[in-house]
């Protein structure tokens, strides 16, 4: 009877015991989750909060605003053009960026002499401030004493100079956004390679030879074997390329602050000017939000892609 009563306690014990040991990776995964929780919940629920408050100039909050915020924000006549203009911005961008990245990480997975080198330079542009990099080709790009208007009003050998004179790159929103779309690539670069070079070595040779050994040709192994393989790393890239060009900053703020006037104005930037030119700052959490909403809907559109033409996510 001893014996059988213990067995009988023993099933129930272990049941008591499981939610303990459930428990046990908490004090490992806690700190993470306290961060987590500081870092990106908690001012996610203020800018939330925020955007249905009013705020006085002082930063005080006055009582609760409703949709009011967002009433204003809508009633705005630049928002349209803003939200258009961001959507070109991100796509370009992530289009040149993720193509680009696919051409050069398979040329800097071959094998030549200075390969080492050259994929450490290639991490000189994400190594370097996004600032300081806005900067060095704002300045090269100045309508005085920009390296650009200096090379290409020069004679050249054979054609001649290729410009008649000085352009101010940055003082027209046709040639502006473009420059700075360029600018973007060339930061966004270094991590979307890296990413793909590190698909490009997870692929096992063993393939390839079996495909040789079947007559395949090089194109025929490219496109059957390395753009299917690749497809993992392409979506990792291209998702996280998505989330930092839309909510990319620093470029458009130091080569042109949104203007002339607002015309490269981009989500971010005309959130700024919400907050600290119009000392609007419910108008701008408004903004915020939208903007989370926007990149939200574009990276779930981009995976139900994805998804449907079977990539694995």
């Amino acid at each position: 009877m001893g014996l059988t009563s213990q067995s009988a306690k023993r099933p129930g014990t272990g049941r008591r015991r499981r939610p303990a040991r459930s428990l046990g990776p908490l004090p490992w995964i806690g700190p993470a989750l306290l961060l987590i929780f500081a870092v990106v919940l908690w001012p996610a629920v203020e800018m939330v909060r925020t955007s249905f408050s009013e705020i006085a100039l002082t930063g005080m909050v006055r009582g609760p605003a409703g949709l009011d915020n967002y009433r204003t924000l809508l009633a705005e006549p630049e928002l349209v053009p803003v939200v258009l203009r961001t959507v070109v911005w991100v796509a370009g961008i992530v289009f040149f960026t993720v193509v680009l990245g696919l051409l050069l990480a398979q040329l800097l997975q071959q094998h030549f002499p200075g390969r080492r080198v050259v994929r450490w330079l290639i991490l000189l542009p994400w190594a370097a401030s996004v600032v300081m990099t806005a900067i060095v080709w704002r300045w090269m790009l100045d309508y005085f004493y920009g390296l650009v208007n200096g090379l290409l009003t020069r004679p050249l050998p054979l054609i001649g100079p290729v410009l008649d004179g000085p352009v101010d790159w940055l003082g027209q929103a046709s040639t502006a956004l473009p420059w700075m779309m360029w600018v973007a690539v060339f930061v966004s670069l270094p991590f979307t390679i890296y990413v793909i070079i590190a698909g490009l070595s997870a692929i096992p040779q063993e393939v390839y030879e079996a495909a040789r050994m079947d007559g395949a040709s090089a194109w025929q192994a490219y496109v059957g074997i390395t753009l299917p393989m690749l497809r993992p790393s392409i979506l990792i890239a291209t998702v996280i390329n998505i989330i930092n060009v839309f909510n990319s900053f620093p470029i458009i703020w130091v080569m042109t602050g949104g203007g002339p006037a607002s015309a490269t104005d981009t989500t971010t930037t005309f959130m700024y000017k919400l907050a600290f030119v119009r000392n609007d700052v419910g108008a701008s959490a408004a903004m915020a939000v939208v903007n989370f909403l926007l990149v939200l809907v574009v990276v779930l559109v981009y995976l139900r892609i994805v998804r449907k033409r079977g990539m694995e996510v």
